[in-house]
């Protein structure tokens, strides 16, 4: 094993500091990050934990206004009583990261800095019109996610907590690889209360989350899961893999959109 060091840092500044020290790498969960250490995939110098901020956790609830900590982790997001009566369809996607081990000690900010292809937290965010909060700024889910496991965060910074407006409707389902649980396809649907319908997949694109024009187009007019009867998305821009094709993964985004349109409008 090599020399690493470890420090706790008391507070998001604390942990800012810390951070400038050689190379240094946030940990919470460690989801991620410690099987890569394992592997010798990476070797930080300084391991900084903000697992103990208590100012990066809890979910807040305010009229139509959700502000979910980074360090809050995928079990509380998924047992959040406000945030079930609100918005149960993230309350649901959190229910489905994973297994308990993961679900408790992964957190939505790990996940969302990390963008991994096939996370599910990204999807949401995107479908959501979410915000994305550091320490020092505030960036749009839109801007935030740039390639696979590529984000808008500069070096150093950390991120805080994510926030949006509550939909109207919103659903998520997703065709789970049976051992990983994650996403081989998920589907995040909401329609805003203005009206506007955005829908994100998640596991399927070569390069990352994004938002599905095609479904979009199809639910502005009738949000209901009989509208995308037809409806078809390119395999072109899809990835394929051991798990699955790219012609396979639009099938499963059709079959997904119209399950999480249903779940939304149940």
């Amino acid at each position: 094993m090599y020399q690493v060091n470890y420090h706790r840092a008391a507070s998001v500044a604390d942990a800012a500091r810390l951070l400038a020290t050689g190379e240094a790498k946030l940990v919470s969960g460690g989801m991620t990050l410690i099987p890569a250490m394992k592997t010798r995939l990476a070797a930080p110098s300084d391991l900084v934990d903000i697992s103990r901020i208590e100012a990066l956790k809890g979910i807040s609830v305010s009229g139509d206004a959700v502000t979910i900590g980074a360090a809050t982790t995928h079990y509380e997001v998924a047992e959040n009583a406000a945030l079930k009566k609100a918005c149960l369809a993230l309350a649901h996607l959190a229910s489905l990261i994973g297994d308990p081990a993961v679900r408790h000690r992964g957190t939505i900010g790990g996940s969302v800095a990390n963008n991994d292809p096939a996370a599910d937290y990204p999807a949401a965010l995107l479908a959501l019109g979410a915000t994305v909060t550091t320490d020092k700024r505030k960036i749009a889910a839109d801007d935030f996610f740039t390639g696979l496991f590529e984000t808008a965060l500069e070096e150093g910074e950390i991120v805080t907590s994510v926030s949006f407006t509550l939909p109207a409707k919103a659903g998520y389902e997703k065709f789970r690889n049976p051992a990983s649980r994650y996403a081989i396809v998920g589907v995040f649907v909401a329609r805003g209360k203005d009206g506007a319908v955005r829908a994100a997949v998640t596991g399927a694109g070569s390069d990352g989350v994004f938002r599905s024009a095609e479904i979009e187009a199809a639910l502005a007019g009738n949000f209901d899961a009989a509208a995308l009867s037809g409806v078809t998305v390119p395999a072109d821009a899809l990835m394929s893999d051991i798990h699955a094709s790219a012609e396979y993964r639009a099938h499963l985004v059709a079959v997904m959109a119209r399950r999480a349109v249903a779940a939304a409008n149940a």
